[in-house]
């Protein structure tokens, strides 16, 4: 089984993990939005930084890169990687990866996303004190 992680953030630029392929395209239905809060790479629990998250907004695409993790282990370590330096988002979805906008057939299925959800304490939104 192979392992697709899709990246709209910083990880667009630094992974982190060992991969196979990285492969540039993006998802429908969402926006990035700088509505996420860090206490720990981006901040302090005083004073929380903020980080991209995904909103859901009909008729958008998020732009992004997509990783293939293949090896058994490369997936353990990727994500166990991603589970400690994702942890502010509360929420995982497997999505469809587009490449080409003139298409409505995906070249990726099941790609793993990263994301805060609504209520959840971490997620500002456009909130100024957040």
């Amino acid at each position: 089984m192979v392992l697709w992680v899709f990246g709209y953030g910083s990880l667009i630029w630094k992974a982190g993990f060992r991969y196979d392929e990285r492969r540039v395209g993006f998802i429908k239905g969402f926006r990035r939005v700088f509505y996420q809060g860090s206490t720990d790479h981006r901040g302090t629990p005083d004073f929380p930084g903020r980080t991209v998250t995904l909103e859901p907004l009909r008729g958008a695409i998020c732009w992004g890169v997509a990783y293939k993790v293949s090896g058994e282990e490369d997936q353990r370590i990727a994500l166990e990687h991603l589970e400690i330096r994702e942890k502010q988002y509360d929420m995982k979805v497997y999505l469809e990866l587009y490449t080409d906008l003139a298409s409505s057939t995906p070249a990726i299925n099941h790609v793993m996303v990263f994301s805060g959800q609504e209520g959840q304490p971490e997620l500002f939104g456009t909130s100024i004190t957040g």
